[in-house]
């Protein structure tokens, strides 16, 4: 069991979809955070602060050993397509989170404009 398991983590692991080394996300809203692992190991997270009618993604970190493979990219999509099912809308801080918005349009519409 990881550290994060131990720390209060609500919420189901749900697989993000990918290829054989696809990521395995859990959300602990007491921490703020989506963490991401993949065979059980710890990958990464993206932390959030969490605000009535919106979600200000502030900070996504995969561990140096896992960069490249994609992890991040399959966190953020998991992030995002769960803020779009809570109702939210996303206030992306985030430098990546930011990158992917504009890589991916389809997202565009969570943005919060105000």
């Amino acid at each position: 069991m990881s550290a994060d398991s131990a720390a209060g983590v609500s919420g189901a692991r749900k697989d993000s979809g990918g290829g054989a080394d696809r990521v395995e996300v859990e959300h602990s809203p007491a921490r703020e955070r989506y963490l991401a692992s993949v065979g059980g190991e710890p990958v990464g997270y993206v932390d959030y602060v969490a605000e009535p009618e919106r979600m200000v993604l502030t900070h996504t970190v995969v561990h140096d050993r896992y960069a490249g493979r994609g992890y991040a990219g399959q966190l953020v999509r998991y992030v995002l397509d769960d803020i779009r099912a809570s109702g939210k809308k996303v206030v992306p801080v985030c430098s990546y989170v930011v990158t992917y918005i504009e890589r991916h349009p389809e997202y565009q519409d969570l943005v919060d404009a105000s």
